[in-house]
């Protein structure tokens, strides 16, 4: 009898370690669980704002900024603007009447009216470049080569004339073809274009003299050139 004593006393003292052992099997179990991380929201982009050509007018330079969610113009900002009380009242409506149109076919504010056309045509360009990029980005098959060549149109400038649209082809930064689009059916016009294409490629910008003869083409292919050049940079 005195040596079963024993037996059970070790038999006992072997289940110890295991009665221990158990529960840190399961609380590494539970330290194991990966945390939950939170999710970003998708809906939080502000949009893309892309700023219109700057237009010189008698009362002062007029430019601005446009938002768009896609193709939809969300908002638009003075960056420029002249400093007078009749342009300061024709903001808000033409604000007003850019987001209910949606477009820059929008009428002219009275008593504004050289504030107005300015606006519509700052604001024409910021659109036509917004149209531009979205239609490049949704480009696939672009291969390297041509991703790094770009075309861009500017936007059409009307005049006494007639109509005024450039094309402009980039290399990077560097300006290496210009296409009229958009030009008056005159002589002096056709002579004065190819002058005009050679400076532009010359100064790689469109800051160049005006043709002799040809002052309204020249002013307004520089109008549209410069918006081209906004649109790209």
């Amino acid at each position: 009898m005195k040596r079963a004593i024993p037996v059970v006393v070790l038999s006992i003292a072997g289940l110890v370690p295991v009665w221990r052992y158990e529960p840190s099997v399961g609380a590494a179990t539970s330290t194991a669980e990966p945390a939950a991380t939170p999710s970003s929201s998708a809906g939080s982009s502000s949009g893309t704002a892309v700023k219109g050509t700057t237009i010189q007018t008698e009362k002062g330079p007029v430019q601005v900024q446009v938002t768009f969610s896609g193709e939809k113009i969300t908002a638009v900002k003075m960056l420029q603007q002249p400093n007078h009380p009749q342009t300061t009242a024709a903001v808000p409506k033409l604000v007003a009447e850019t987001l209910k149109a949606q477009s820059a076919d929008i009428d002219t504010v009275s008593g504004a009216t050289i504030t107005s056309e300015a606006y519509k045509k700052s604001l024409q360009a910021a659109i036509d470049a917004n149209g531009a990029h979205a239609k490049a980005s949704a480009s696939p098959s672009a291969s390297p080569a041509s991703a790094a060549s770009r075309t861009l149109s500017g936007p059409t400038v009307n005049t006494e004339k007639g109509p005024v649209q450039v094309q402009v082809t980039f290399s990077g930064e560097k300006i290496t073809a210009v296409k009229m689009l958009q030009q008056p059916n005159h002589p002096q016009t056709t002579a004065a274009v190819p002058k005009l294409i050679a400076e532009t490629l010359k100064a790689q910008s469109a800051n160049i003299d005006t043709v002799s003869g040809a002052t309204i083409t020249s002013d307004g292919y520089k109008e549209s050139l410069q918006a081209a050049i906004d649109a790209k940079g």
